[in-house]
């Protein structure tokens, strides 16, 4: 008989294991990252493998201001190139009217006052706040002193204001041609002086005087300016208006601003309807450009010097 063994159940003996709190939560935070790494590397593949309607969206829009940004840098270039313009021509108006420099105030001269304010310390604010006070006070002297010399010469008894009016009426500036300097000529197609503002009008537009004056010249031709109406403003100002289609003004005859003289035409070397506008003073030829503040806005005025000076073709 075989002999067999067995198991006495006092023999058995279990024992529970016991898990720390610790060991659980780090098995848990080591899973959580696990999880989100894997996560995060599934979102970055599809992320450079795909792209969301918003990204694409992004990547055209970035596309065409890459494109665009070479000729946005030119025009910004030129506009400020025309307000540079526009400054020296505004300085030049202001002392030919007013025989007097014009004041140089930039309010935003104090702009740079504003960085880095918190750091600076007091004594340095302290200086710098008594040299901006020093060189305001001398600029409000500068100022003064304009002032006195303008209002000398606005009520001295021989003081003529310059012609400051446009000679066409519901003149807007695309119908502006060009001006003053070397222009194709539209006949012999080679640059030659043009000495006046090419006014782009309909034949038999009424043309009116643009400051009080005296007729001092009609002249009646089929050659060069056609039919012209010069008018003498007083202290060495003229005004002539050019290629008219007739004439309605008498030589000698005293005019206000605003008197009819004409009508836009084409008489003369004309290459189409226009009216040629001259200022002189003290046969210097001047830019009229220059002289219709009196009948444009701001914004008007910066789009008439615009055309003005990018027109290379006049048209006569």
């Amino acid at each position: 008989m075989r002999q067999g063994y067995f198991l006495d159940k006092n023999d058995i003996k279990v024992k529970k294991r016991k898990t720390s709190v610790w060991v659980a939560m780090r098995k848990v935070l080591v899973f959580f990252i696990a999880t989100m790494s894997v996560a995060v590397i599934y979102y970055l593949i599809f992320a450079l493998i795909f792209n969301t309607a918003e990204e694409q969206k992004l990547k055209n829009e970035n596309r065409m201001y890459a494109n665009e940004y070479p000729e946005l840098a030119r025009k910004e270039a030129l506009l400020s190139d025309v307000i540079e313009g526009l400054q020296l021509k505004d300085d030049r108006i202001y002392e030919e009217i007013f025989k007097t420099a014009a004041p140089n105030v930039d309010p935003m001269e104090s702009i740079d006052f504003l960085v880095g304010l918190d750091s600076l310390p007091d004594r340095d604010l302290v200086k710098y706040t008594d040299r901006k006070l020093s060189s305001l006070s001398e600029v409000g002297s500068r100022v003064d002193a304009n002032f006195e010399a303008i209002m000398k010469a606005v009520t001295d008894s021989g003081f003529v204001m310059p012609p400051m009016h446009n000679p066409l009426q519901d003149f807007s500036f695309a119908q502006t041609g060009a001006s003053v300097g070397y222009k194709i000529n539209p006949f012999y197609k080679v640059e030659i002086q043009h000495n006046g503002l090419d006014m782009i009008a309909s034949s038999g537009v009424p043309v009116y005087a643009a400051a009080d004056g005296v007729i001092s010249g009609v002249t009646r031709s089929r050659k060069g300016l056609g039919n012209v109406v010069e008018i003498d403003h007083g202290n060495g100002y003229k005004t002539r208006y050019a290629h008219l289609a007739d004439v309605v003004a008498v030589k000698g005859r005293k005019v206000n601003r605003g008197t009819h003289i004409g009508n836009v035409g084409v008489s003369g070397s004309s290459f189409a309807p226009h009216l040629h506008y001259e200022v002189i003073r003290d046969t210097v030829v001047l830019d009229p450009v220059n002289h219709l503040f009196a009948t444009v806005t701001p914004e008007e005025y910066m789009n008439i010097l615009v055309m003005s000076v990018t027109t290379g073709q006049s048209m006569d």
